[in-house]
């Protein structure tokens, strides 16, 4: 008897994952893999595509040659603002550039004077002026720097479009990808910014279908339904909207700490983006304002730094437990340094300082997306969900709302796995997807 399962490929900067989930969205299989990074014409780093390719091919290949599994859907998430340009046969055209390259400010200049100004035009599109990391502007560049390879481009597909289209063969665009700061969309008109058919690039993107459209495919004589890609972020979000109905904020948490407000519509106001607020499009289609925090990767920088001060472990501030006689910092204006390690008494005190450093930043990231909606609900995934210390701050700085730290095995995979859930028929989706904890202020 074989086991109905749907695959996803989970494909972050270092990490590439593929899961099999079955019928009741519980984990039956898990293959990763890491490979070293290639360099694009400039020297500078980026994915290898050819290896990424070769990835999702022998993956897939492994999984199909096991009998106990019936492959009945497959997904793709990844991250975003990274496009795949390819030929009229499908082939890659570049390297897949990485989203960090700096951008031409001369060029950046001239875009956004074309275009009414980088204020109103990070208002229209719910994108701050983030260079590279804005793919639209790389479609841009490549007019104006690389004309040569313009020309042979059919279309720019998206990370996880095209890793769809290497097994479908067929080209979409999905609305996540779309609408997560890439200067593409128009958000007051709901449609494609008139800049990209005034630069004669409209063209160069793949029709739009519905996130949760699925492509049947048959792939070395088995056949099953191709989702055509999610956006990491909008992905890891869907497991929140199909279990909870009332107003929440997920703050989701690695290197970054996003905000994520899907009960938040209201336009984005000049003083929100300036303070890294944006809006993404979720799998619906819907405004999800966001704001970011770098807070992930200050910590990992300042742990190390603490962990080496005080010759202690890393692994000994996974487990350390809040202490309460540090709250008193709260209401200090600065509270931790990195350069002044040797005057705290313990690394329990430098450590609790840097946890406050950073709550007290994300009391104000947050607090941005929140304001104006009716969230009494905040949930945190990924790795500060595990930190005792991180989430009662939390519970301390929004005292009028109940937090809760979320376990849910791979929610970005996870998400791209609901999304084509219909793939196994008409089954009910489980209830029980996401453990929660709750924090209390008292």
């Amino acid at each position: 008897m074989q086991l109905p399962v749907i695959a996803v490929f989970d494909i972050g900067k270092t990490n590439k994952k593929l899961l099999l989930f079955d019928e009741q969205l519980k984990i039956v299989f898990e293959h990763a893999d890491q490979f070293a990074e290639s360099k694009d014409e400039d020297g500078f780093p980026c994915d290898d595509l050819e290896k990424l390719n070769n990835f999702v091919f022998e993956s897939l290949h492994k999984v199909l040659s096991k009998s106990q599994f019936k492959l009945k859907g497959l997904n793709f998430t990844a991250y975003g603002a990274s496009f795949v340009y390819i030929d009229e046969s499908g082939k890659p055209l570049s390297p897949l550039y990485n989203y960090l390259k700096p951008y031409p400010e001369e060029l950046l200049e001239q875009f956004y004077l074309a275009y009414g100004g980088k204020t109103e035009f990070a208002k229209e599109t719910a994108s701050p002026v983030l260079g590279s990391l804005n793919s639209g502007m790389q479609l841009y560049r490549i007019k104006y720097e690389r004309n040569d390879l313009l020309k042979q481009i059919r279309y720019a597909l998206h990370l996880p479009q095209y890793l769809s289209f290497l097994i479908s063969g067929k080209c979409y665009s999905d609305i996540t990808s779309i609408g997560c700061h890439t200067n593409l969309w128009d958000f007051s008109k709901n449609n494609y910014h008139y800049w990209l058919e005034n630069e004669g690039l409209i063209d160069k993107l793949a029709p739009i279908l519905p996130s949760d459209s699925v492509i049947k495919t048959s792939f070395e004589g088995h056949s099953f339904d191709v989702g055509i890609g999610l956006h990491d972020s909008s992905a890891a979000l869907i497991p929140y909207l199909v279990n909870f109905k009332e107003p929440f904020l997920l703050i989701s948490t690695g290197t970054w700490c996003i905000s994520l407000n899907p009960f938040n519509a209201s336009p984005l106001s000049t003083f929100e983006l300036e303070s890294d607020c944006l809006c993404y499009l979720h799998y619906q289609g819907k405004p999800v304002k966001a704001s970011r925090l770098f807070a992930g990767n200050e910590h990992e920088q300042e742990l190390n730094r603490i962990s080496q001060y005080f010759s202690k472990p890393k692994s000994r501030y996974k487990q350390m437990n809040f202490d309460s006689a540090f709250l008193t910092l709260l209401n200090q204006e600065e509270v931790y340094s990195g350069n002044d390690l040797a005057s705290y008494a313990s690394d329990t005190e430098a450590y609790h300082r840097l946890m406050i450093h950073i709550i007290k930043q994300q009391k104000i990231s947050s607090g941005l997306v929140i304001k104006g909606s009716d969230v009494k609900r905040i949930f945190v995934d990924g790795g500060f969900s595990k930190n005792s210390i991180y989430m009662n701050l939390l519970s301390i700085v929004f005292p009028g709302m109940e937090v809760f730290a979320a376990s849910m095995a791979q929610s970005t995979a996870m998400g791209a796995a609901l999304a084509i859930h219909h793939s196994f028929g008409n089954k009910d989706i489980p209830n029980d997807l996401i453990e929660l904890k709750f924090y209390s202020a008292k």
